[in-house]
């Protein structure tokens, strides 16, 4: 297939992109290189994937409305996979615009752009942080998640209702995916991974926000990228059984419409998460105890039932695995000495 995959210079995006090389796809990746974080570690990360055999990279905003019509008409992708965004809960305190232009207008651009080439599917990432005030855990795509606590967990679910919009009037199977902590090689210097090794190894105590006391669907890379080429393949249509006095917010009966948390269901103790990094770097962390940051929930876990249902998803990678792979990337891509 010819797919246009956006964010091809962002973490989950660049391996999603080798999957889809990997079997053989035709990938245009889109990405701007914005600098929200280290740009040389984005052009690392396209470096991975420029001269393989079916890339070509377009290297435009896609809150630039001419410029993603243009690639459309040019390059008349199959299928599409936006995962382009602006992230991070805590940034949006202080960027606000950042989010709305990426994120809204961004993804607007998107959807239009595969409303005109007839595109056969559209999936695009959502996030965990569209469940906001929820307590019920696990966190299941049938609740209602009408209160976020962020704009960066509005402007996700905000994307989950436009994309409805467009597969209800124009027919656009559209897939959105809820992805819980993601971590990893090649990850992204705002995580906490990121800052807690980088602070360990340079003696610096870690900031630990809720005095520690949090717990996360930890979900590793490998396993979110398998589970976004599986979904690709899967295109939806609408689902009967979503129609009624109570309709499902994670499907629609009117529309090609889905939405799925994509998570390693199996919620991990903050202070479990830092033990286990200690043991890779061989160091102890000076730990900085702080209250809850704004924006900011204290657990998340997915309930991802329907994923593995409908498109046999199996996260198989337990932390102690995936922190001891990224503090070997982390070491060879940064030269630290342990």
């Amino acid at each position: 297939m010819r797919i246009l995959v956006t964010g091809t210079a962002g973490f989950i995006g660049n391996h999603v992109a080798l999957n889809l090389l990997a079997r053989g796809d035709q990938v245009v990746g889109v990405d701007n290189l914005t600098p929200y974080y280290d740009v040389t570690l984005k052009e690392a990360r396209l470096a991975r994937i420029a001269d393989q055999d079916g890339f070509a990279e377009a290297r435009i905003d896609i809150a630039d409305r001419e410029a993603v019509a243009a690639l459309f008409a040019e390059f008349r992708p199959d299928a599409v996979i936006n995962l382009a965004a602006q992230a991070g809960v805590r940034y949006s305190l202080t960027n606000p615009h950042a989010y709305a232009d990426t994120n809204l207008i961004g993804f607007l651009n998107i959807l239009e752009g595969c409303r005109a080439v007839d595109a056969k599917h559209l999936v695009y990432a959502s996030s965990s942080s569209v469940y906001g005030t929820n307590t019920q855990m696990p966190f299941s795509i049938h609740d209602g998640v009408d209160h976020p606590i962020s704009l960066y967990g509005a402007t996700k679910r905000a994307n989950e209702l436009m994309a409805h919009t467009y597969s209800h009037l124009f027919g656009l199977p559209t897939t959105g995916l809820r992805f819980f902590t993601v971590y990893g090689p090649w990850g992204r210097p705002d995580m906490a991974l990121f800052l807690f090794t980088q602070a360990i190894l340079e003696g610096r105590p870690i900031d630990v926000f809720n005095e520690g006391r949090m717990r996360r669907d930890f979900t590793y890379i490998d396993d979110i990228a398998d589970g976004v080429v599986r979904l690709l393949d899967r295109v939806p249509g609408p689902d009967a059984d979503a129609g009624g006095d109570d309709p499902d917010p994670g499907s629609s009966a009117t529309a090609p419409f889905r939405v799925y948390n994509i998570g390693n269901s199996q919620p991990v103790e903050l202070m479990r998460y830092i033990e286990v990094l200690e043991e890779c770097l061989g160091r102890t962390a000076t730990k900085n105890l702080l209250p809850m940051q704004p924006g900011d929930v204290a657990a998340t876990w997915a309930d991802v039932d329907d994923l593995m249902r409908d498109a046999g998803y199996r996260p198989a990678t337990p932390v102690e695995v995936g922190v001891a792979r990224f503090v070997e990337w982390y070491m060879d891509y940064y030269g630290a000495a342990s």
